[in-house]
């Protein structure tokens, strides 16, 4: 009997967690599989960068259920593999696996229709081996007045150190090999990053409160391997 009631309260315990993060408006287990090996497959609605920043080469596989990442040795920029989450208030999870010390995954809320950054970028949350890092990119380096700036060689000093002020890093241990949880909650102009269900910082920016967040773009700049992405809007 106890044992029963052991096994519904876990059933019953992540729902309640769910709903406190707001509807469920995406989620993907990775459970197909692809029709070739030679260009990126992902499938339901994700698209990548590959075709235009490694030559066509593949950078995404399905692999026993979860999606590898990795960069390709042409390629010319990070791997992009987005999809659309259209919010203003939500919050982004999923599984991660790094392998080597210098894997990272980034996840960067865009706008691409907001031409006064560069690309689109507003924010974003950055996962390593050794730290977790927040970002407002639109009132930050992404600003075309510092990105074009900066391209151009003539960034600054002053500029450099506001920039500077636009980001917060988290010492933060992330074993190798292994499976992890991670979380990024936007609330206001309030990002919250956690990892295994602890909330590891928190950074607030007027950038982080841009109110129309049209795509999530997971950027890797080595490898990592996700799994169980799940989107949630609360506004």
């Amino acid at each position: 009997m106890r044992s029963i009631l052991l096994c519904a309260l876990c059933l019953t315990m992540p729902l309640i967690a769910e709903e406190d993060l707001g509807t469920l408006v995406f989620s993907d287990d990775f459970s197909r599989s692809e029709s070739q090996e030679l260009k990126d497959e992902p499938g339901n609605d994700w698209k990548t960068s590959s075709s235009w920043s490694a030559k066509g080469n593949k950078e995404v596989d399905l692999i026993d259920g979860t999606l590898h990442i990795y960069i390709h040795a042409e390629a010319i920029h990070a791997v992009d593999v987005g999809h659309a989450f259209q919010f203003i208030d939500g919050t982004a999870t999923m599984r991660f696996k790094l392998d080597n010390a210098k894997d990272t995954i980034m996840l960067n809320f865009a706008d691409t229709s907001f031409k006064d950054v560069h690309a689109g970028h507003l924010c974003a949350a950055t996962f390593g081996a050794e730290k977790v890092s927040l970002r407002d990119m639109k009132t930050g380096g992404m600003s075309l007045k510092y990105y074009d700036a900066n391209k151009a060689g003539t960034l600054s000093k002053e500029d450099k150190a506001f920039i500077k002020t636009k980001e917060k890093s988290f010492p933060h241990a992330i074993s190798l090999k292994e499976w992890h949880s991670l979380n990024v909650t936007i609330v206001g102009e309030t990002m919250t990053a956690s990892v295994d269900g602890k909330v590891v910082g928190s950074f607030s920016s007027p950038g982080i409160g841009h109110q129309s967040k049209q795509t999530l773009r997971l950027l890797v700049a080595n490898q990592v391997t996700i799994d169980d992405v799940k989107y949630y809007k609360k506004k």
